[in-house]
């Protein structure tokens, strides 16, 4: 954190795809007139590194078409290719030479960014074969937890070095591949944590029982992480309602897959329809994802939005004020809970997020940090140990700090759509999932003005 309170973004964690890193700060005004468009969306950041690490572990050469170039999929890219995984990238198709589950590289660093998908699949996928790397992420990833996915990797065998906090990364992991049998996960925590050793289980030299401890949080990601496994030939019996997954021995065979649209991109430009009273009509989505983001349909209704939900489309029209006076749990959707939060000072009643708690290990703090925020611009929060809750209110200009989190940056945006001369710090940080989002927003009719990095004109705490 700066002298102006402002965090220090972490450019180390930033790929070649960042668009505004040399820009200090970005300021927002809402458009002329109401937006009216219909637009496309980058593929799934989650269903990108799932086929990403698949397609690494497969048998044959994979074809992954509509991906997500950013921060993220750059990362998990590189990872593949210091394992001696071939990876070309033409326009948003990559295609994937697999190694059967044989890393031709059996040593070197691993350097994972901020990407938690990355951080939490990557060490069990190791462990189909064997071999001694080190893995290393940003200061934020590297305080993030990881322990109950290198906890039972270590029931596998793996022998694991700390170089810092335990349970935590930078690590050096020793593989000799993973021997199967039975191992406990908590369901509480991340659902990456099963999906983790879900995608490397194929691989071991026995079947692999995975249980789970309590209920999981975000169940449709481990969904997602099965259909994708299906999808490469690999088809997981799930018993006890879930709560117990075998996978048996096999291999991954080479496939050609389109990706879905990334739902939680999607979500920032329906709430934008939201919030100007506008529409927006995002092609190449259907209401049947599994991508659990989705479930902002059903709040942007309740809202007074109208929602037509096709085939092959989805379209939101907003309304002139926003309904609010209700609570909602984002327990399985928890990504947007800065995106309601966002929205909420301009309904006519308080709206209360709850059963977010474990959104506190994200980026940042995300319950802290948005509370922060909004109370910059004067808006009434209260901060709940799992969620909060936002009045009603007339959001004042301020400069607004994202905290080095996509998320943050992309909702706080959705105020400056409403509020005159909303500022943002580090527009470069929404290049974990969209690299061109401030672009997107003005080609939509916001008024979006840079602020160049430099030394003489340092970042300031408010207009």
């Amino acid at each position: 954190m700066n002298t102006n309170g402002i965090h220090e973004p972490d450019r180390e964690a930033r790929s070649p795809w960042s668009r505004y890193n040399d820009k200090q700060a970005v300021k927002i005004s809402p458009p002329p007139v109401p937006v009216d468009a219909e637009i496309t969306v980058p593929g799934s950041k989650s269903m990108t590194n799932r086929a990403l690490l698949i397609a690494a572990l497969a048998e044959g050469t994979s074809r992954l078409a509509g991906m997500l170039k950013s921060d993220d999929s750059h990362w998990c890219m590189a990872s593949l290719r210091q394992l001696g995984i071939s990876v070309e990238l033409e326009d948003d198709t990559a295609f994937i030479r697999g190694a059967g589950g044989n890393w031709p590289n059996r040593s070197g660093e691993l350097y994972v960014g901020a990407a938690g998908t990355v951080a939490r699949f990557l060490p069990a996928a190791l462990m189909a074969g064997s071999g001694v790397w080190r893995l290393r992420g940003s200061s934020r990833m590297n305080e993030r937890p990881l322990a109950p996915l290198l906890d039972a990797l270590a029931g596998q065998g793996a022998d694991i070095t700390y170089h810092e906090a335990q349970g935590c990364l930078p690590l050096t992991l020793r593989s000799s591949g993973l021997p199967g049998g039975e191992t406990m996960l908590p369901g509480a925590v991340s659902s990456q944590f099963i999906s983790g050793l879900l995608l490397a289980a194929p691989y071991a030299k026995r079947p692999l029982t995975i249980r789970i401890d309590g209920p999981v949080v975000q169940r449709d990601y481990v969904e997602m992480t099965i259909d994708m496994m299906k999808t490469f030939g690999v088809e997981p019996n799930v018993k006890d309602d879930g709560g117990t997954i075998v996978v048996e021995p096999g291999v991954y065979r080479a496939r050609s897959v389109a990706l879905e649209p990334d739902v939680s991109t999607c979500s920032y430009f329906w709430a934008l329809a939201a919030q100007t009273n506008g529409r927006i009509r995002i092609r190449g989505i259907h209401a049947k994802t599994r991508q659990p983001d989705i479930e902002i349909l059903n709040v942007l209704e309740r809202m007074g939005c109208t929602v037509t939900k096709g085939a092959d489309a989805i379209e939101v029209i907003g309304i002139d004020r926003l309904r609010g006076g209700f609570a909602i749990s984002m327990k399985t959707w928890s990504d947007q809970t800065l995106t309601i939060a966002a929205l909420a000072p301009f309904a006519d009643g308080p709206i209360t997020l709850t059963d977010a708690a474990h959104i506190r290990h994200h980026e940042c703090d995300r319950i802290a940090a948005i509370c922060q925020e909004l109370r910059k611009l004067g808006i009434q929060v209260e901060e709940h140990a799992d969620g909060l809750t936002v009045y009603p209110g007339v959001p004042q200009t301020a400069f607004l700090d994202p905290h080095d989190d996509h998320r943050m940056a992309m909702a706080l945006s959705l105020i400056g759509a409403k509020t005159a001369g909303i500022r943002i710090a580090d527009p470069g940080c929404v290049s974990k999932t969209c690299p061109d989002y401030f672009d997107r927003l003005r080609e939509l009719g916001a008024t979006v003005v840079f602020e160049d990095r430099t030394d003489a004109n340092p970042l300031r705490g408010t207009d």
